[in-house]
This record gives structure tokens, sequence and C-alpha cells, in this order.
């Protein structure tokens, strides 16, 4: 075997190996990435970027049915859903070469395309080469998670990672799993044509705030989307075109096509890491705040650290090991300042706390702003008044924020960069956001926490009418 000894040994190539090896490369690390699978990971071929654009195209199909209350004579858009697919490639095509290996090659980094396997502590083979590294980083990313469901080997199924090249729209397309990647494929579906029923075991969105959640459901399911909550599957059966769902319940759910959204699968298969001594678990690699594993050569980012499953995690986890194997200074990672979002519509928002969560937490001593998009000028405007943000403080502080509503993930920003900084609410209330804009929202409910201090303050107005009477 060709044998290859470097300062860093990245396994994966999705958004944390890409970030980790552009960042290491350019600052000086000599750097060998491996990738058995495509370059740019689930996030660019099979998830974030193809589920936007499938989403954008939705949109466009959606806003032709909508015109009535702007005065534009509403029409069935007439949709050529491989056309549609066509769009959803044209995009990753276009970003593909910004995680390309030509580009990485182009910076410095030796791109080996095969599976890694380790074979010691400091070593790891990959094809026909041995790579001797200083600091390894798994990168791997997750797979979706196919449920031990009966009849499921006999009956044609779809993940995240096969939808996208479906050509024919599906006729009636059944979802298992009512999370975030369900419920934007559901609605997507369902404005392109398709019928579309979402079976969830628990409740749809178990993750979020279920008062924000509601307000998503019900937009969905007016829209035509059938979403069967507590719906356990049992059992499926038939072919390609006619697939039954059996049910807890004794119900039955009949559909062309089947979609499997229960959740992922972190992919450390094949990696030997009991030859490397990485502990690990069906959850990821084992690691501490650090994201260095029981190897200390050893480092995981994103879905392989076993933590939260987003792409600007696998983002973030790569600056905080970059900082500690190039420039050997201490870092360490937390997860009460990352946001997420679905991507329905209206979207759904978090960042920090729940409600549920920061009362939890922190009991009576929080305090939990709320502002209505129907307040808000430009959600009137654009006609989307259904929404709501939620903050949640502490001594003057936000340690939670929940948005669902117009472009509620653009907003989660501001929330997100306040509880990173610990910022007081008084810099986001005294901030001046241009007029009209959704950015207000954020503004106005910072100011309701002062408001009962400066309006309901019997001293303020007797200081208030004293200064109004010397007043020259």
């Amino acid at each position: 075997m060709n044998r290859i000894t470097t300062d860093i040994c990245i396994i994966g190539a999705g958004s944390g190996g890409l970030s980790i090896a552009a960042g290491a490369v350019q600052m000086g690390a000599r750097v060998v990435l491996i990738e058995g699978g495509e370059m740019g990971g689930d996030c660019l071929n099979a998830g974030c970027i193809p589920s936007k654009a499938l989403i954008a195209a939705a949109k466009a199909a959606q806003a032709m049915r909508d015109g009535a209350r702007f005065g534009i004579t509403p029409t069935e858009p007439e949709v050529d859903f491989a056309a549609v697919k066509d769009h959803v490639a044209s995009v990753i095509e276009t970003i593909a070469p910004v995680d390309s290996q030509e580009r990485f090659e182009g910076l410095g980094v030796r791109v080996i395309r095969d599976w890694a396997r380790f074979t010691g502590p400091d070593e790891v083979a990959a094809g026909e080469y041995l790579i001797k590294a200083r600091r390894f980083v798994i990168a791997t990313g997750s797979r979706p998670l196919v449920p031990p469901i009966p009849g499921l080997d006999s009956v044609p199924s779809l993940t995240n990672e096969t939808i996208f090249a479906l050509r024919d729209r599906p006729g009636h397309l059944l979802i298992i799993g009512g999370g975030p990647i369900g419920m934007e494929m559901a609605q997507a579906h369902r404005r392109l044509g398709c019928q579309v029923t979402v079976i969830e075991g628990g409740r749809a969105f178990g993750r979020d705030d279920p008062e924000m959640a509601a307000i998503v459901l019900e937009n969905l399911r007016a829209e035509g989307v059938e979403i069967l909550e507590g719906a356990e599957v049992t059992g499926l059966s038939g072919q390609a075109g006619d697939i039954t769902l059996a049910l807890k319940d004794g119900r039955s759910v009949q559909g062309t096509h089947l979609l499997l959204a229960v959740g992922r699968k972190v992919h450390l298969e094949g990696l030997n890491l009991e030859a490397a001594g990485v502990k690990h678990d069906r959850k990821g690699v084992t690691v501490g705040a650090d994201l260095r594993s029981s190897n200390r050569r050893v480092y995981a980012v994103g879905d392989a650290a076993g933590g939260l499953q987003f792409t600007h995690v696998a983002g973030y986890h790569a600056g905080v090991v970059v900082r500690q194997i190039v420039l050997g200074l201490p870092a360490k990672s937390t997860t009460r300042h990352i946001p997420w979002v679905t991507y329905t519509d209206p979207e759904l928002a978090q960042v920090g706390l729940t409600e549920a969560e920061a009362r939890k937490a922190h009991g009576s001593a929080v305090t939990v702003l709320r502002q209505a998009f129907a307040h808000n000028d430009r959600a009137q405007a654009e006609g989307k008044p259904k929404g709501l943000l939620k903050v949640m403080v502490v001594k003057g502080r936000p340690v939670g924020a929940s948005i669902v509503g117009l472009q509620a993930g653009e907003l989660i920003g501001l929330w997100a960069f306040a509880i990173a900084s610990r910022a007081k609410l008084s810099a986001i209330a005294g901030m001046v956001a241009p007029y009209p804009t959704l950015g207000e929202i954020s503004k106005r409910a910072a100011g309701a926490y002062f408001s009962p201090k400066l309006f309901d303050n019997p001293m303020l107005k007797g200081f208030v009418r004293l200064v109004q009477k010397i007043l020259p």
C-alpha cells in the first residue's frame, strides 16, 4: 500500500469535513481528506439544497393558487414534475463546484475517494493508501433511519436520498414521520399536485413548541395535507403504485408511494473504530465539549459527534476543532445558541430554550414576551399575518426564542446572535429597524419587556408631571 504521512486526516467531505479541510490547509497544515461517497455530503446532494429547491418550486405553484386576496385571479398551476426535478438538479450542479474535489485539491488538500477504516490509533486505510496522521477528524454524517416495520423489506420505499431522483409525480405520497423532513416534503409535494398523508406515531413537530407547531399544522391541513398523529404503523403491504399501511388502531392507509422520514442514523459503519480505541454508541462518537474522543488523536464533528443533526452545527464544530488542532488553542462547543428551522409555510424556527424548557429550568424567573405577526405592517402587506414570536427572558437576557411565520428562519438569526453574545434586551430594543420590515417584530418584542416599567410606574408618572411643570 502507498503510505502517506500528514498533519490532519479528515474522514467525510460534508459540511464539517470540508470546512476543516479548507481552513486547515490555508493556514499551513498538511491535510488528507477521505470521501467514499459524493463530495458535499448529504446536505448538497440529498438534504438541505435539493429540499429547499423543491420547496421553492412548490412555493411558486402555490402563489398561482393564492392570488385572490391580492386581486389576482387564482389559477391551478400546470406542474411539470420532471422539470421541477431538473430545477432541483440544476441548483445542486450550480453549488457543487464549491465542494468539489478539484477545488480542494487546488487549495492543496490531498483528496482520496474511497472508504476509510482505522487500522490502529494513528492510522487509517483507504483504498490503496495507508494514512498516518497526528490528528483525525470523523465527519461522516448520517443516513436515513429505516424503521423495523414488518413488511418494509418487501415494499418499495423512498428516503431523502432517493426521493429527489423521482421524476414521475406520486399520485398519493404516504410519509411516515411528522418531523421537519416529513413535513417539508409533505407540503412541497401537496403544492406540486400530489395527495399526501403523513403518519406520525407521536406528536407532529414533537421537539418544537406545541403552540407554534399548531399554527403550521393548521396551515398544512388547510392546504390539503392529511396528518395522522398518534398513529403507529404496525405493518406494510403491497407493491409499487399500491401500498397499504396498517395502523395499530386498526385503520389502514393506502397510497402509491412511501417516504420514510423517521429520523437519521449516524454513519459509522466500516470505520473499525475499535482498532483506534474510539468509544461510540448508536448516537455517535462519544466526545467531550472539545469534540475529542476517547482517543486523543481523534475528533468528531457534526452528526458523527452524536448531538444536533444540522449542517450549520457541523460548520460550527469545524471552527471549534480547527482552533484546537491547527492553532493549538483551547475551544469548546455548546448548543445553547444553535438555531434550527423547518422550512414549511409558515416557517418554524427555534433557538435556545422553548417556553416549557425555560419554565422548567428557571421557574418564576422567566418572562415570556409574545409578539403577533398580525401587528406587523409588513406581514399584513405581504398577506401573511399568521405568526407569532415568543422570547424567553431571564434577568433581562434572552435564553430562548420561538418563531412561526413568514421568514422565521431569517428572523431567528438576531436571537441566535443575542443568545450567543449574551446581549441584553435593551440592545435589541434600542435597535432601529427599517420600516416596514418583519424585523420590527423582534424590536417590538424586546421593547415590550420594558413597557411595564415605563407605562405602569406611578413614581415615573409623578416625576414626568413634575418635569412638565418646571420645563420652560
